[in-house]
């Protein structure tokens, strides 16, 4: 009974402030776009900006031979460090940290060809673990290297997509077809897939050539890899296994194991950590913005339930003369109050979802992301906009019930 009561006066106060009323749902539309968008936009951003990230590959360690920087039991700094696939053996027997190593060679400038068609492209060789590693993912219908392709030192290629596009062109199907490295026929066994890719250690994967490591040797002879990659699945290890990784090559190659410019290592799990705190501050601050704005349309609700409670005092002043209690009067203003921000807060969230559905054709999502309300979001929307509702329309509910019946009707 009594919601029926507060529903008919409230539609009452609508037909005779509509202006006002509507000057303050938007004001509630408003701010609620704004938290939403905001966090939506900062969402969106941080996960095109670490999907790029992870385009490297998913908390690895590029680790290069370098040359020794400290003498070392008799032995003069500035010796070359030149480390094989049987380091890569030992470090993976001996370092418990490690999840996956794979050796890596590199070829700059090689040629790829198909048909008449010649193209320079850098070529890497690597083991089965790498494509995991490196989120090399390969498209529907190809593959990474196997054990078998390494044991028997198979001519097997998977190609960058840009390169595979270069060179077969767009449509053409390119698994199954034979290329030539060099001179020499591979067959072709995987594309990859397209991925972000925003920082890399010798150019974009998209453009490059990978054989297996084994083949590779056969092929071009080298003895000593040009660098190795480890993946430690436990973040709060990778500082272990760094550390080992260096002692273990300095025992096997007598170095100072002190010396960390003899193994020069690119943690990329550093970078994350970055990211991480980074996005945590930024987004913290779109929303503290947004609600800022929110907070404005807010006010607005309280001035329009003050200027109700003057305009209605006599009102109020004959409800509670008949008996109306105190916490009547209250929970009239508050659903009033709370009717307008939900109101708002609808169709702020319908605005901010329908731009969302929007941007995507706009083409911008490889700038700044695809905008994301998720349930985090609208949480978080929900319980600011719930709580600025209830502020808004506290006070000016709690001062019309203040109001002693006998002063409001002299009023």
């Amino acid at each position: 009974m009594a919601i029926r009561n507060y529903l008919r006066q409230f539609l009452r106060d609508v037909r005779a402030q509509k202006l006002r009323l509507f000057l303050t749902v938007f004001g509630i539309v408003w701010g609620t776009a704004a938290v939403t968008l905001l966090l939506a936009f900062g969402e969106g951003l941080q996960k095109r900006v670490v999907r790029a990230q992870k385009g490297l590959g998913d908390a690895i360690v590029i680790a290069w031979p370098m040359r020794t920087t400290k003498p070392w039991e008799g032995l003069p700094r500035g010796r070359n460090l030149r480390m094989t696939e049987a380091d890569v053996a030992a470090l993976r027997s001996e370092v418990e940290e490690i999840d996956r190593i794979s050796e890596e060679y590199a070829r700059n400038r090689g040629r790829v060809g198909w048909g008449r068609k010649a193209l320079s492209a850098d070529i890497a060789g690597a083991n089965t673990e790498f494509g995991e590693m490196r989120s090399l993912v390969p498209q529907e219908g190809g593959r990474w290297f196997n054990e078998q392709d390494l044991a028997e030192r198979r001519r097997v290629v998977f190609l960058g997509d840009q390169l595979k596009r270069d060179l077969l062109g767009e449509g053409a199907e390119a698994v199954g077809e034979s290329v030539r490295l060099d001179g020499t026929p591979f067959l072709v066994i995987g594309v990859l897939q397209t991925k972000d890719q925003d920082s890399s250690y010798s150019g974009r994967d998209k453009d490059k050539v990978f054989i297996p490591s084994t083949t590779f040797k056969a092929i071009y002879g080298p003895e000593e890899i040009d660098n190795f990659i480890f993946q430690v699945l436990d973040p709060l290890k990778v500082a272990d296994a760094k550390r080992k990784v260096t002692e273990t090559a300095a025992r096997l190659h007598r170095f100072d194991p002190t010396d960390e410019e003899a193994i020069q290592m690119w943690d990329t799990t550093e970078g994350m950590k970055f990211l991480t705190t980074f996005f945590i501050a930024f987004r913290t601050f779109l929303g503290v913005v947004g609600a800022l704005t929110l907070v404005v349309g807010g006010i607005g609700v309280s001035n329009i339930m003050n200027v109700a409670v003057e305009e209605r005092t006599k009102e109020i002043g004959i409800k509670m003369a008949l008996g109306a209690r105190r916490r009547y009067v209250i929970g009239q203003f508050l659903f009033e109050t709370l009717t307008i921000t939900l109101a708002g807060g609808l169709l702020g969230f319908l605005t901010s979802w329908a731009i969302c559905a929007v941007f995507p054709q706009l083409g911008l999502e490889d700038y700044v992301g695809t905008p994301v309300i998720s349930a985090q979001v609208a949480g978080i929307t929900t319980l600011v906009l719930g709580g600025i509702g209830l502020v808004a329309g506290y006070f000016p509910a709690r001062t019309a019930a203040s109001l002693r019946p006998v002063e409001a009707l002299k009023m």
